[in-house]
């Protein structure tokens, strides 16, 4: 109407406004908003490089890029999208007590560690130790080989104590190489306590088993390995990114590396 009467009777674009009853200011706003096409094509973006990330996690890297939108409208373009994550379908198991640890209060408090297994593409097995702090859920250190003897899981550790310091306990399941006299002698001359769960209950050592999960969904389903020297960059660098980038939403959907600077921040 604004523009009608300006072109008609050659009002200015003030007097037009006047006219209509339309303040000046409201006329010329234009949203600084982005489109939703280009909502739409982040999305779409962030959706194929993280294939394995739920909408209201991807809703967290758009509200860094400055997206914020309502979780309803975002799951609403993620439907349209046809993004939705397929379910795996899980076994039913007999239900059982859950004996379940207080959390660590502060970094190095308590670390967990398991082993998880795999193979390369010529059908060769490969396996990975994985050590997570469970106060920050930083996963430390994700040592990739075909063998990993209790010698090696020391050097590991010997590594990371240099790097991040020495834990109190250390949480561990019952395999070989845990149970190993060369990594008791060192957990004994570092003082450092080694917790073991009971046989076949690996929830009491469930931060580790939930980063496993993850580990397995988003990394080892993900990809095919050609060599070991290729799953330990594509495996470093997912280790990377899930402490650097990757909101966790136990963390209030900080990254692990957040969650420790602002907890040295506030200390």
């Amino acid at each position: 109407m604004v523009d009608f009467l300006q072109e008609s009777l050659h009002l200015s674009q003030r007097r037009a406004c006047g006219l209509v009853g339309l303040r000046t200011a409201t006329y010329r706003y234009r949203s600084r908003r982005p489109s939703l096409e280009d909502v739409r094509e982040r999305l779409r973006h962030h959706a194929a490089a993280r294939p394995r990330f739920g909408y209201r996690r991807l809703g967290v890297l758009l509200d860094r890029e400055g997206h914020r939108m309502n979780h309803k409208k975002l799951y609403r373009l993620y439907k349209l999208e046809h993004l939705a994550v397929r379910r795996r379908k899980r076994k039913k198991r007999v239900a059982e007590p859950r004996v379940t640890r207080p959390p660590a209060s502060r970094p190095n408090a308590r670390w967990s560690m398991d082993f998880t297994a795999d193979a390369l593409a010529c059908g060769r097995a490969f396996r990975t130790l994985n050590i997570v702090d469970d106060f920050t859920h930083e996963c430390l250190a994700l040592e990739v080989d075909v063998s990993l003897p209790g010698a090696r899981v020391v050097r590991v550790r010997e590594r990371l104590v240099e790097l991040h310091g020495k834990p109190e306990v250390i949480v561990v399941d019952n395999s070989p190489e845990f149970a190993d006299r060369v990594l008791d002698a060192w957990a004994y001359e570092q003082g450092v306590t080694l917790a073991f769960i009971r046989p076949g209950k690996p929830v009491e050592n469930a931060f580790v088993e939930s980063f496993n999960g993850r580990f397995h969904d988003e990394c080892l389903n993900m990809h095919h390995f050609r060599s070991v020297r290729h799953a330990r960059n594509l495996i470093e660098a997912w280790r990377q990114d899930d402490n650097e980038q990757r909101p966790h939403s136990s963390l209030g959907n900080l990254t692990p590396e957040e969650f420790a600077t602002r907890h040295q921040h506030v200390a």
